[in-house]
């Protein structure tokens, strides 16, 4: 996947990410993102957007159980890369 997306954080500053996978899970689409191609830190990101948003809306899982359960996920998907939880 690797195409670069763009992120807005609450202060109004961008962030360039790479997406590496997604996935959808009980209905909800989930994005594993990578601050660089290759080594560096990963994020899962939530889709939250609505039927009426022109964009993806994406908020960063926090909650450790969610995070585990997809994580595992992801691992299976993307088996070439190496990720650590």
């Amino acid at each position: 996947m690797d195409e670069k997306i763009v992120l807005t954080d609450e202060s109004g500053e961008e962030i360039e990410l790479y997406a590496v996978e997604e996935t959808r899970v009980a209905g909800v689409n989930y994005l594993l993102a990578a601050e660089e191609e290759g080594d560096g830190a990963c994020f899962i990101l939530r889709d939250i957007s609505s039927a009426e948003d022109s964009d993806a809306v994406y908020e960063v899982v926090e909650d450790e159980n969610e995070l585990e359960y997809l994580f595992h996920i992801f691992k299976e998907l993307v088996g070439d890369i190496d990720l650590e939880y």
